[in-house]
Protein backbone atom coordinates (compact mmCIF):
# COMPACT_ATOMS: atom_id res chain seq x y z
CA UNK A 1 0.00 0.00 0.00
CA UNK A 2 1.40 3.38 -1.00
CA UNK A 3 1.79 6.20 1.49
CA UNK A 4 -1.04 8.29 -0.01
CA UNK A 5 -3.31 5.22 0.06
CA UNK A 6 -2.46 4.51 3.68
CA UNK A 7 -3.09 8.08 4.85
CA UNK A 8 -6.15 9.11 2.81
CA UNK A 9 -8.62 7.73 5.36
CA UNK A 10 -11.84 5.85 4.77
CA UNK A 11 -14.55 7.67 2.81
CA UNK A 12 -18.26 6.92 2.57
CA UNK A 13 -20.41 6.72 -0.56
CA UNK A 14 -24.02 6.27 -1.62
CA UNK A 15 -24.74 4.52 -4.92
CA UNK A 16 -28.13 4.53 -6.65
CA UNK A 17 -28.48 1.15 -8.38
CA UNK A 18 -32.11 1.09 -9.46
CA UNK A 19 -31.38 -0.10 -12.99
CA UNK A 20 -28.28 -2.21 -12.39
CA UNK A 21 -28.43 -3.51 -8.80
CA UNK A 22 -28.73 -7.17 -9.78
CA UNK A 23 -25.68 -7.11 -12.04
CA UNK A 24 -23.49 -4.87 -9.89
CA UNK A 25 -24.17 -6.61 -6.59
CA UNK A 26 -23.72 -10.09 -8.06
CA UNK A 27 -20.68 -8.99 -10.07
CA UNK A 28 -18.98 -7.17 -7.19
CA UNK A 29 -18.55 -3.80 -8.89
CA UNK A 30 -19.91 -0.35 -9.66
CA UNK A 31 -19.85 1.00 -13.22
CA UNK A 32 -20.68 4.37 -14.72
CA UNK A 33 -20.11 6.23 -17.98
CA UNK A 34 -17.41 8.87 -17.84
CA UNK A 35 -19.59 11.76 -19.07
CA UNK A 36 -23.19 12.63 -19.81
CA UNK A 37 -24.68 11.77 -23.22
CA UNK A 38 -23.72 15.22 -24.53
CA UNK A 39 -20.11 14.82 -23.38
CA UNK A 40 -20.45 17.14 -20.38
CA UNK A 41 -18.83 16.18 -17.10
CA UNK A 42 -20.94 14.74 -14.30
CA UNK A 43 -19.84 15.00 -10.68
CA UNK A 44 -21.54 11.70 -9.85
CA UNK A 45 -19.46 9.96 -12.53
CA UNK A 46 -16.30 11.89 -11.59
CA UNK A 47 -16.70 10.53 -8.05
CA UNK A 48 -15.78 7.09 -9.33
CA UNK A 49 -12.16 8.28 -9.57
CA UNK A 50 -12.20 9.39 -5.93
CA UNK A 51 -13.12 6.00 -4.48
CA UNK A 52 -10.40 3.90 -2.85
CA UNK A 53 -10.02 0.40 -1.36
CA UNK A 54 -11.60 0.13 2.08
CA UNK A 55 -14.21 2.83 1.43
CA UNK A 56 -17.80 2.04 2.42
CA UNK A 57 -20.71 2.09 -0.03
CA UNK A 58 -24.44 2.17 0.77
CA UNK A 59 -26.45 0.57 -2.05
CA UNK A 60 -29.87 2.14 -2.66
CA UNK A 61 -32.55 0.76 -4.96
CA UNK A 62 -36.33 0.35 -4.95
CA UNK A 63 -36.57 3.17 -2.38
CA UNK A 64 -34.47 1.30 0.22
CA UNK A 65 -30.89 0.95 1.40
CA UNK A 66 -30.49 -2.78 0.82
CA UNK A 67 -26.78 -3.63 0.73
CA UNK A 68 -23.59 -2.47 2.41
CA UNK A 69 -20.40 -2.65 0.37
CA UNK A 70 -16.67 -2.25 0.77
CA UNK A 71 -14.53 -1.03 -2.12
CA UNK A 72 -11.82 -3.46 -3.27
CA UNK A 73 -10.17 -1.63 -6.16
CA UNK A 74 -9.78 1.82 -7.67
CA UNK A 75 -11.53 2.91 -10.85
CA UNK A 76 -10.26 1.59 -14.14
CA UNK A 77 -11.47 2.19 -17.67
CA UNK A 78 -13.44 -0.78 -18.98
CA UNK A 79 -16.05 -1.58 -21.59
CA UNK A 80 -19.64 -1.49 -20.34
CA UNK A 81 -20.59 -4.74 -18.56
CA UNK A 82 -23.49 -6.77 -19.89
CA UNK A 83 -26.40 -4.84 -18.38
CA UNK A 84 -28.82 -5.90 -21.12
CA UNK A 85 -31.55 -3.37 -21.85
CA UNK A 86 -30.74 -1.40 -18.70
CA UNK A 87 -27.65 0.08 -20.32
CA UNK A 88 -28.81 0.47 -23.92
CA UNK A 89 -28.35 4.24 -24.02
CA UNK A 90 -25.06 4.42 -22.09
CA UNK A 91 -21.66 4.82 -23.67
CA UNK A 92 -19.67 1.65 -24.31
CA UNK A 93 -16.75 2.80 -22.16
CA UNK A 94 -16.70 3.94 -18.54
CA UNK A 95 -15.35 3.61 -15.00
CA UNK A 96 -15.44 0.30 -13.13
CA UNK A 97 -14.76 0.12 -9.37
CA UNK A 98 -14.54 -3.20 -7.52
CA UNK A 99 -16.91 -3.41 -4.52
CA UNK A 100 -18.15 -6.42 -2.56
CA UNK A 101 -21.71 -6.05 -1.29
CA UNK A 102 -23.47 -7.79 1.61
CA UNK A 103 -27.29 -7.78 1.87
CA UNK A 104 -28.66 -6.04 4.94
CA UNK A 105 -30.71 -8.21 7.27
CA UNK A 106 -33.07 -5.25 7.72
CA UNK A 107 -33.21 -3.03 4.61
CA UNK A 108 -34.77 0.33 5.39
CA UNK A 109 -36.45 3.20 3.58
CA UNK A 110 -34.67 6.52 4.22
CA UNK A 111 -37.95 8.36 3.79
CA UNK A 112 -39.19 6.71 6.99
CA UNK A 113 -36.27 8.29 8.92
CA UNK A 114 -35.87 11.54 7.04
CA UNK A 115 -36.18 13.72 10.16
CA UNK A 116 -32.96 12.10 11.44
CA UNK A 117 -31.27 11.99 8.04
CA UNK A 118 -32.13 15.45 6.69
CA UNK A 119 -29.79 17.49 8.97
CA UNK A 120 -26.85 15.30 7.96
CA UNK A 121 -27.31 15.40 4.17
CA UNK A 122 -24.48 17.09 2.26
CA UNK A 123 -25.38 20.56 1.04
CA UNK A 124 -24.16 19.86 -2.45
CA UNK A 125 -24.52 16.72 -4.55
CA UNK A 126 -26.82 15.04 -2.05
CA UNK A 127 -28.04 11.52 -2.89
CA UNK A 128 -31.47 12.26 -1.38
CA UNK A 129 -34.05 14.99 -1.66
CA UNK A 130 -35.05 16.65 1.60
CA UNK A 131 -38.31 14.65 1.39
CA UNK A 132 -36.33 11.41 1.56
CA UNK A 133 -36.88 10.47 -2.07
CA UNK A 134 -33.84 9.48 -4.12
CA UNK A 135 -32.30 11.95 -6.54
CA UNK A 136 -32.93 10.55 -10.03
CA UNK A 137 -29.82 12.12 -11.53
CA UNK A 138 -27.42 10.70 -8.92
CA UNK A 139 -25.24 7.64 -9.39
CA UNK A 140 -22.41 7.85 -6.83
CA UNK A 141 -22.41 10.53 -4.12
CA UNK A 142 -20.11 11.03 -1.14
CA UNK A 143 -21.74 11.20 2.29
CA UNK A 144 -20.21 12.51 5.54
CA UNK A 145 -19.18 10.05 8.23
CA UNK A 146 -21.87 11.17 10.68
CA UNK A 147 -24.53 10.32 8.10
CA UNK A 148 -22.80 7.02 7.35
CA UNK A 149 -22.76 6.18 11.06
CA UNK A 150 -26.49 6.90 11.25
CA UNK A 151 -27.23 4.72 8.21
CA UNK A 152 -25.32 1.82 9.73
CA UNK A 153 -27.26 2.28 12.95
CA UNK A 154 -30.59 2.33 11.08
CA UNK A 155 -29.57 -0.86 9.31
CA UNK A 156 -28.83 -2.53 12.65
CA UNK A 157 -25.42 -3.67 11.50
CA UNK A 158 -21.70 -2.81 11.63
CA UNK A 159 -19.23 -1.62 9.05
CA UNK A 160 -17.82 -4.50 6.96
CA UNK A 161 -14.24 -5.65 7.20
CA UNK A 162 -12.23 -3.58 4.69
CA UNK A 163 -9.43 -6.14 4.38
CA UNK A 164 -10.89 -8.16 1.52
CA UNK A 165 -8.55 -10.27 -0.57
CA UNK A 166 -7.82 -9.08 -4.11
CA UNK A 167 -8.44 -11.16 -7.21
CA UNK A 168 -6.36 -14.32 -7.18
CA UNK A 169 -3.35 -14.52 -9.41
CA UNK A 170 -3.97 -16.64 -12.50
CA UNK A 171 -2.82 -20.23 -12.49
CA UNK A 172 0.39 -20.93 -14.41
CA UNK A 173 -0.55 -21.47 -18.06
CA UNK A 174 1.18 -23.15 -20.94
CA UNK A 175 3.60 -20.23 -21.25
CA UNK A 176 4.64 -20.67 -24.87
CA UNK A 177 1.02 -20.97 -26.04
CA UNK A 178 -0.11 -17.95 -24.06
CA UNK A 179 2.77 -15.77 -25.21
CA UNK A 180 2.06 -16.65 -28.84
CA UNK A 181 -1.63 -15.81 -28.46
CA UNK A 182 -0.95 -12.50 -26.74
CA UNK A 183 1.77 -11.54 -29.21
CA UNK A 184 -0.74 -11.98 -32.01
CA UNK A 185 -3.19 -9.80 -30.10
CA UNK A 186 -0.61 -7.05 -29.61
CA UNK A 187 -0.07 -6.93 -33.35
CA UNK A 188 -3.68 -6.25 -34.22
CA UNK A 189 -4.55 -2.78 -35.51
CA UNK A 190 -8.34 -3.25 -35.69
CA UNK A 191 -8.83 -2.73 -31.93
CA UNK A 192 -7.91 0.03 -29.50
CA UNK A 193 -5.76 -0.12 -26.38
CA UNK A 194 -8.75 -0.61 -24.06
CA UNK A 195 -10.12 -3.55 -26.02
CA UNK A 196 -6.66 -5.08 -26.27
CA UNK A 197 -6.09 -4.74 -22.51
CA UNK A 198 -9.41 -6.39 -21.65
CA UNK A 199 -8.84 -9.25 -24.10
CA UNK A 200 -5.44 -9.89 -22.50
CA UNK A 201 -7.02 -9.90 -19.03
CA UNK A 202 -9.75 -12.25 -20.27
CA UNK A 203 -7.07 -14.72 -21.36
CA UNK A 204 -6.04 -14.85 -17.69
CA UNK A 205 -9.60 -15.02 -16.34
CA UNK A 206 -9.58 -11.44 -15.12
CA UNK A 207 -10.88 -7.98 -16.00
CA UNK A 208 -14.33 -7.39 -17.46
CA UNK A 209 -14.59 -11.11 -18.36
CA UNK A 210 -14.44 -12.10 -14.69
CA UNK A 211 -16.92 -9.34 -13.85
CA UNK A 212 -19.35 -10.57 -16.50
CA UNK A 213 -19.02 -14.18 -15.33
CA UNK A 214 -19.81 -13.13 -11.76
CA UNK A 215 -23.15 -11.76 -12.93
CA UNK A 216 -24.15 -15.34 -13.78
CA UNK A 217 -22.12 -17.46 -11.34
CA UNK A 218 -21.63 -17.02 -7.59
CA UNK A 219 -19.90 -20.25 -6.53
CA UNK A 220 -17.84 -23.17 -7.74
CA UNK A 221 -20.32 -25.59 -9.26
CA UNK A 222 -18.42 -28.64 -7.98
CA UNK A 223 -17.09 -27.67 -4.54
CA UNK A 224 -19.74 -25.12 -3.58
CA UNK A 225 -17.06 -22.60 -2.51
CA UNK A 226 -18.33 -19.01 -2.58
CA UNK A 227 -15.14 -17.26 -1.38
CA UNK A 228 -14.39 -15.29 -4.52
CA UNK A 229 -10.71 -14.81 -3.71
CA UNK A 230 -10.31 -18.57 -4.14
CA UNK A 231 -12.26 -18.95 -7.39
CA UNK A 232 -11.07 -18.54 -10.96
CA UNK A 233 -13.06 -17.46 -14.00
CA UNK A 234 -12.64 -20.21 -16.57
CA UNK A 235 -13.73 -20.07 -20.22
CA UNK A 236 -16.00 -22.84 -21.45
CA UNK A 237 -15.14 -22.14 -25.08
CA UNK A 238 -11.37 -21.57 -24.88
CA UNK A 239 -10.07 -18.03 -25.37
CA UNK A 240 -8.01 -19.03 -28.40
CA UNK A 241 -11.13 -20.33 -30.19
CA UNK A 242 -13.32 -17.30 -29.43
CA UNK A 243 -14.11 -14.16 -31.35
CA UNK A 244 -13.63 -10.92 -29.42
CA UNK A 245 -17.21 -10.84 -28.08
CA UNK A 246 -17.03 -14.46 -26.92
CA UNK A 247 -13.73 -13.82 -25.11
CA UNK A 248 -15.51 -11.37 -22.79
CA UNK A 249 -18.99 -12.92 -22.69
CA UNK A 250 -20.26 -13.65 -19.18
CA UNK A 251 -22.08 -16.81 -20.29
CA UNK A 252 -18.81 -18.26 -21.60
CA UNK A 253 -17.39 -18.76 -18.14
CA UNK A 254 -17.69 -20.54 -14.82
CA UNK A 255 -16.27 -19.66 -11.41
CA UNK A 256 -14.26 -22.70 -10.32
CA UNK A 257 -11.93 -23.63 -7.48
CA UNK A 258 -8.34 -23.88 -8.79
CA UNK A 259 -8.18 -27.69 -8.90
CA UNK A 260 -11.61 -27.88 -10.58
CA UNK A 261 -10.52 -25.18 -13.04
CA UNK A 262 -7.51 -27.37 -13.93
CA UNK A 263 -9.74 -30.40 -14.57
CA UNK A 264 -12.21 -28.39 -16.64
CA UNK A 265 -9.63 -26.41 -18.60
CA UNK A 266 -7.71 -29.55 -19.51
CA UNK A 267 -10.84 -31.47 -20.52
CA UNK A 268 -10.80 -34.05 -17.73
CA UNK A 269 -14.34 -33.09 -16.72
CA UNK A 270 -17.32 -31.36 -18.31
CA UNK A 271 -21.05 -31.03 -17.70
CA UNK A 272 -24.16 -32.26 -19.49
CA UNK A 273 -26.95 -29.88 -20.48
CA UNK A 274 -28.87 -31.01 -17.39
CA UNK A 275 -25.90 -30.35 -15.07
CA UNK A 276 -24.52 -33.87 -14.62
CA UNK A 277 -20.78 -34.04 -14.00
CA UNK A 278 -19.03 -35.80 -16.89
CA UNK A 279 -15.69 -37.52 -16.22
CA UNK A 280 -13.25 -38.34 -19.01
CA UNK A 281 -12.65 -42.02 -19.68
CA UNK A 282 -8.90 -41.63 -19.18
CA UNK A 283 -9.19 -39.59 -15.96
CA UNK A 284 -7.33 -41.00 -12.95
CA UNK A 285 -10.16 -41.70 -10.53
CA UNK A 286 -7.76 -41.69 -7.59
CA UNK A 287 -7.12 -38.01 -8.24
CA UNK A 288 -10.85 -37.28 -8.11
CA UNK A 289 -11.17 -39.21 -4.87
CA UNK A 290 -8.25 -37.37 -3.30
CA UNK A 291 -9.81 -34.07 -4.35
CA UNK A 292 -13.25 -35.20 -3.10
CA UNK A 293 -14.93 -34.86 -6.51
CA UNK A 294 -17.92 -37.20 -6.34
CA UNK A 295 -19.13 -39.32 -9.23
CA UNK A 296 -22.83 -38.80 -10.05
CA UNK A 297 -22.78 -35.11 -9.04
CA UNK A 298 -25.33 -32.74 -10.54
CA UNK A 299 -24.25 -29.10 -10.48
CA UNK A 300 -27.54 -27.46 -11.42
CA UNK A 301 -29.01 -25.90 -14.52
CA UNK A 302 -27.38 -23.64 -17.10
CA UNK A 303 -28.90 -20.78 -19.08
CA UNK A 304 -29.55 -21.25 -22.82
CA UNK A 305 -26.55 -19.05 -23.69
CA UNK A 306 -24.30 -20.98 -21.30
CA UNK A 307 -25.38 -24.24 -22.94
CA UNK A 308 -24.10 -23.05 -26.33
CA UNK A 309 -20.60 -22.54 -24.92
CA UNK A 310 -20.82 -25.71 -22.85
CA UNK A 311 -21.57 -27.74 -25.95
CA UNK A 312 -18.36 -26.45 -27.53
CA UNK A 313 -16.45 -27.52 -24.43
CA UNK A 314 -17.86 -31.05 -24.60
CA UNK A 315 -17.14 -31.38 -28.32
CA UNK A 316 -13.69 -29.82 -28.53
CA UNK A 317 -12.10 -29.75 -25.03
CA UNK A 318 -13.56 -32.67 -23.07
CA UNK A 319 -11.71 -35.96 -23.58
CA UNK A 320 -14.96 -37.88 -23.78
CA UNK A 321 -16.45 -40.71 -21.80
CA UNK A 322 -16.05 -44.41 -22.32
CA UNK A 323 -18.87 -46.08 -24.22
Amino acid sequence: MSAPEATRGRRYWWVNQNKTHREEIAGGFMWSPKTKKNGARNQFYDNMQEVGPGDIVFSFYRTRVQNLGVVTSRAETTPKPDFGKAGENWSREGWLVGAEFTPLAAPFRPKDHIDLIRPLLPRGYSPLQTSGEGQRSVYLAEVPQDLADLLVQLAGTEYPDPSLSPEPDPLPQAVAEEEAELANLQGRIDIGDLEREQLVKARRGQGIFRTNVRMNESRCRVTGITALAHLRASHMKPWKDCNDDEKLHGCNGLLLAPHIDHLFDQGWISFSDTGDLLIAADMNIEVLRAWDVPDGLNVGSFSPQQLQFLEFHRRHVFHGQST
